[in-house]
């Protein structure tokens, strides 16, 4: 698996994230199966949050195979406003460090942002953790760009550690609603300020809750979700052209998803949240897939020649 290299960590960071969340009602089998094919595919980043109830099972991995060192933990909290406060994130980390059974976590990002809190608290706060070896880099999950461009400028105007990057939501299909109260996705404002500041992102929901499946058509309204957040025709026109792409590559439809998020020209982390062994191997087998740029451009539809 391919790698970027994160400065603040100093570290190669496989480009797909394994998301954990369904490691909460997974046998303890298939958990430590998938973990175990996902580190030997190339991959080191692990996607959780306090939210999620997914800690202690990833504990129990990193004791058995004692590869904490080699691991690099993405952890999230502060999941409620009202815990954006100074006690309110080192409350967050403590119970972090707690679940994973861990002294240190190397990526902690704020699961939502109040933005009528002053970035001081959180950039002050999270330096201290820094400090005191708690987290070694610290980001926000569904921040706006305004939000992240001010507390970086902060932290840099006090000479301190801004964010190493953030998770909002990035696919190939642009939804139409809240999947869940409080998130954001990536905008075409958003974009293009991340290709010209190279700010990484985390994406998650990075094959769009399985849009790209084959299960979904216009005409099968079943899913009420899917339809509320992802039925449309801008969609649909690309689930078609990603279908013809799969089709000439040998690949399928979601494999062409994934690879659409990785050849974005900005930093990306793609998070993926396969629930068997299958639906890892393909992700697995996505990341290899390169598109160029105008292909990407092409299965976004903002042009019709690649």
């Amino acid at each position: 698996m391919r790698t970027l290299r994160l400065d603040q960590l100093d570290r190669d960071v496989s480009r797909l994230c394994l998301g954990t969340m369904v490691f909460t009602r997974a046998p303890r089998e298939l958990t430590f199966d998938m973990l175990d094919l996902f580190v030997a595919s190339g991959g080191n980043l692990l996607d959780t949050a306090e939210v999620y109830g997914s800690e202690p099972a990833i504990a129990d991995w990193l004791e058995a195979r004692d590869n904490r060192e080699s691991i690099i933990v993405l952890d999230k909290a502060c999941h409620e406003l009202v815990d954006i406060t100074v006690d309110g994130i080192r409350r967050g980390i403590a119970t972090n460090l707690e679940r994973l059974r861990c002294d240190y976590i190397d990526i902690w990002m704020l699961h939502r942002d109040d933005p009528t809190k002053p970035v001081e608290v959180v950039v002050e706060t999270a330096n201290e953790e820094i400090a005191a070896g708690r987290i070694r880099s610290y980001g926000g999950s569904n921040w706006s760009t305004a939000r992240l461009q001010e507390l970086n400028e902060y932290a840099d105007s006090r000479g301190l550690i801004g964010m190493i990057g953030s998770s909002e939501h990035l696919s190939l299909a642009t939804p139409k609603a809240e999947r869940w109260a409080g998130v954001r996705w990536i905008d075409d404002d958003d974009l293009a300020w991340r290709e010209s500041s190279g700010f990484p992102l985390f994406p998650w929901s990075a094959q769009a809750g399985g849009f790209f499946s084959g299960r979904f058509r216009p005409d099968d309204e079943s899913d009420t979700e899917m339809v509320r957040i992802y039925y449309s025709d801008l969609n649909f026109g690309r689930l078609a052209r990603a279908e013809e792409l799969a089709a000439e590559r040998g690949a399928s439809s979601i494999q062409i998803a994934l690879a659409y998020v990785l050849a974005q020209s900005f930093p990306t982390f793609p998070l993926v949240g396969p629930a068997s062994m299958p639906e890892l191997e393909v992700c697995i087998e996505a990341e290899k897939i390169d598109l160029s740029d105008a292909e990407a451009q092409w299965l976004a539809m903002r042009t019709d020649a690649r």
